[in-house]
């Protein structure tokens, strides 16, 4: 069971605006419900409003498309000034590096990278310009446990986290501060969604469906959206927020073996957890 989001003692006083991508379903929606529930003014995004199947009660939907500039303009004029930006929506991608098209390649990092990166750029100037602002970025525990054949999906995932480590410091003397979630596996289905690629005939389909059947297999098993929207309340909630927090796949013991471990070590705990040698 998931436990109940406590007030934390540093809980900005004031309802805030957040502004929440990939709200639709999934962990966005979880987090959405989440923030209507401490009283914050969220907006949500989608690529599609008018879609969205099961909408949330509190929650202004916008359209956003995050490969598109216009579209990331539109949204943030739309917004109006953020107080909180939870950069969530992305893709999800497997394949052998060697066969995954390039296209296929920029799509992920444009949807996973460069359109929160840049979403986050035109939200920082009122946050610093009132002295407030969080943002987190939800990453993926992959980006700290490299997976084979989702190498696609890993270093985007590690590309962001990247951003907001270093511009923390940027922007910490302005009462802004940026944080990474790394969630493990998370059930809310988005092994349905997921893209992928493998070649006809491809010396690599033994390993990579067998990764592909313990992934879906560990994300059945996943902690629930709502545990990973608990995390990313207590960072934004956080009086000094730290740089990364993990949820699920026993993400505390995970961490400590990684520090404790060879790198090789690591590397063939993941592997074996997925069902490769």
């Amino acid at each position: 069971m998931t436990p109940p989001i406590r007030p934390s003692r540093s809980s900005p006083p004031t309802r805030r605006t957040a502004l929440v991508t990939g709200a639709s379903s999934g962990i966005g929606a979880a987090v959405a419900a989440a923030l209507v529930a401490r009283g914050h003014r969220v907006l949500g995004t989608s690529r599609d409003p008018a879609s969205v199947a099961e909408p949330l009660p509190g929650v202004e939907y916008l359209a956003l498309d995050l490969a598109d500039e216009s579209s990331l303009v539109s949204c943030a004029e739309a917004a109006g000034p953020v107080d909180i930006l939870v950069n969530n929506a992305g893709e999800s991608q497997s394949g052998p590096l060697e066969e995954l098209p390039m296209e296929l390649v920029r799509r992920v990092f444009e949807l996973n990278v460069f359109g929160a990166v840049r979403l986050t750029q035109l939200v920082l100037p009122g946050m610093r310009a009132r002295r407030y602002g969080r943002v987190v970025m939800v990453g993926s525990m992959l980006a700290s446990f490299p997976l084979a054949y989702r190498s696609s999906y890993v270093a985007s995932k590690a590309a962001l986290r990247g951003f907001a480590s270093a511009a923390r410091r940027e922007v910490s003397g302005f009462g802004v501060a940026v944080t990474t979630v790394e969630p493990g596996a998370v059930n809310t289905g988005i092994s349905e969604r997921r893209t992928g690629h493998l070649a006809p005939a491809s010396p690599y389909s033994d390993g990579y469906r067998t990764m592909l059947a313990a992934l879906n297999a560990n994300e059945r098993g996943g902690v629930p959206a709502e545990r990973v929207a608990a995390t990313v309340v207590r960072a934004i909630e956080a009086a000094r927020p730290k740089q990364l927090y993990a949820v699920g796949s026993n993400a505390p013991v995970a961490f400590a073996l990684r520090r404790l471990l060879p790198r090789s070590a690591a590397e063939l705990m993941v592997s074996r957890r997925h069902g490769l040698r």
